[in-house]
């Protein structure tokens, strides 16, 4: 089966083809330099790219076949910035009216956790045995969940007030380091010193006890 999948769930215009569960084409364009003046990620801004260049992401991950040999288009349909997932929906309904092909809604977080089976170009398989725990830490997301199966999960944990990126994003603003501020702070602590500050253990001594 050939799946034509759509994600306009936030800053990045992305159209994949994959079959069954290998990965046929990735295309995805950036809009870092969009946002990166304000510091963060601006919804009616990233409507207007994503609206801009949705078609062109689309047609180069198709390729020359076109939707001849396309089966189904998955999209996403949240959770996400609403303007910018609209995008991607509209472009879905509307492709799959015209080649009258059926529409798959995709969760975004569960699109996350399942990206770990897929085959890359190499088909490379990770051979990955269900249950398993995952964490996800996209920028506006930071999860563990239990994969019980396809389909059924349990959250285990989750921040309490900002996502691992959105937090790192606000960081590096505040200290005027640029955008997207995950990748600056990322190339900064790799060349700091991992052991300058000596910090706290809560509850080490607890721990110890029931090792």
């Amino acid at each position: 089966m050939k799946i034509l999948a759509i994600d306009t769930s936030c800053d990045d215009t992305c159209a994949s083809v994959l079959d069954n569960d290998s990965i046929v084409t990735n295309v995805v364009s950036s809009q870092i330099e969009i946002h990166k003046k304000w510091g963060g990620v601006v919804p009616n801004l990233a409507k207007r790219a994503h609206e801009e260049k949705i078609d062109d992401v689309i047609k180069e991950a198709i390729g020359k076949n076109g939707f001849k040999d396309i089966d189904v288009i998955g999209v996403t349909i949240g959770p996400g910035l609403s303007p910018a997932l609209g995008v991607g929906v509209e472009k879905a309904k509307e492709l799959a009216k015209k080649y009258n092909k059926k529409i798959v809604a995709v969760n975004h977080i569960e699109a996350h956790l399942l990206s770990v089976f897929l085959k890359d170009e190499n088909e490379f398989d990770r051979k990955i045995k269900l249950p398993a725990l995952a964490l996800t830490v996209s920028g506006g997301h930071t999860k563990i969940v239990l994969i019980k199966d396809i389909g059924e999960y349990e959250v285990l944990g989750e921040s309490l007030d900002d996502a691992a990126g959105e937090a790192l994003d606000k960081a590096a603003k505040l200290m005027d380091l640029g955008y997207p501020g995950g990748a600056v702070i990322e190339k900064m602590a790799k060349e700091g010193k991992s052991d300058f500050l000596k910090l706290p253990i809560p509850m080490r001594e607890i721990g110890r006890a029931h090792v």
